[in-house]
């Protein structure tokens, strides 16, 4: 996955397309040109076949006109698709995520013409599509295009009870200051809240309690003592969804503008200090915080 910023300060993920499956739009596109060219050439040769240098300068127009406006055509009207790419779900990107253009289709095409067909130069290509991060090839490299595909597998979802701040953690999660948690540390517990089942006890431990303290220097302020790491996990990512969410619509956010998410019910236990309130009666009691303690399986924030 190729993280690259637009114009407008957006990141954008855009996976660069592998190289087989470049190699196969290809194949296919070259068939496709060999075929429209047999199209225009022979009927052309076979009214000037009396004349050879007609019938030369009809098979070099012919070869040039279809094996580069072919790829320039499609790739400007079908925003950055072929035949080929279009079977394969890939398209042609600039180099900031745009919409291919003219300019740049026509450049691909035109180096392409030496770079793809020429003996001399086609090694050159392959080892630049090979070497690239991008997958680039000689006339990506002059156009400032590459390729990317379309057709990822979908990422699963979470259960439902990641999905939602767990209710013990309700009062706290309003109060929690994201700002601070990375993009790589918030997917990496995404993705280990959706392999949750898939993961053995002991490896769904070990990385629950490495990503819990990793995200843990990152927001503010600590869980309750005792939080399990799904929970103290489910809770953040909630927080930050929400967050977006409301971001997004114009909605503002922090303390004074923010409302909390929907709570559910979990499929993990809590076993965190539980506040008692004072009875209508009684004074309020000043409380001690309990002595932390690890519930099995939990995740005690550091002192």
């Amino acid at each position: 996955m190729t993280e690259i910023v637009t114009g407008e300060a957006v990141p954008l993920d855009l996976p660069a397309a592998a190289f087989p499956s470049r190699i196969v739009a290809l194949l296919i596109d070259t068939v496709a040109q060999v075929a429209l060219f047999l199209l225009v050439f022979i009927p052309v040769v076979a009214t000037t076949s009396h004349n050879a240098s007609y019938a030369a300068a009809t098979f070099v127009a012919s070869f040039v006109v279809v094996f580069i406006g072919y790829p320039t055509a499609f790739e400007t009207l079908s925003r950055g698709k072929t035949l080929g790419k279009l079977a394969l779900g890939l398209r042609v990107v600039g180099d900031d995520g745009s919409p291919v253009r003219f300019r740049q289709a026509f450049v691909r095409a035109l180096v392409g013409l030496f770079e793809i067909w020429s003996v001399v130069l086609s090694p050159v290509g392959l080892i630049t599509s090979l070497v690239s991060a991008h997958g680039k090839r000689v006339g990506d490299i002059f156009a400032g295009t590459y390729v990317v595909t379309e057709r990822v597998p979908a990422a699963a979802t979470l259960q439902p009870g990641f999905a939602v701040v767990p209710p013990p953690l309700a009062e706290w999660a309003q109060s929690l200051q994201i700002d601070g948690l990375s993009a790589q540390a918030a997917e990496a517990a995404a993705s280990y809240l959706r392999r949750f089942s898939e993961l053995s006890p002991s490896a769904r431990e070990a990385l629950g309690l490495q990503l819990a303290g990793t995200v843990a220097t990152q927001v503010s302020p600590l869980p309750p003592a005792g939080t399990p790491p799904a929970a103290y996990l489910s809770a953040v990512l909630a927080v930050r969804r929400q967050k977006d969410l409301a971001g997004s619509l114009g909605v503002p956010t922090g303390p004074a503008g923010w409302a909390a998410p929907p709570v559910q019910a979990a499929p993990f236990r809590y076993e965190g200090p539980v506040r008692q309130q004072p009875a209508a009666d009684q004074p309020e009691q000043p409380t001690v915080a309990p002595e932390a303690r690890p519930a099995p399986g939990g995740f005690v924030p550091p002192a």
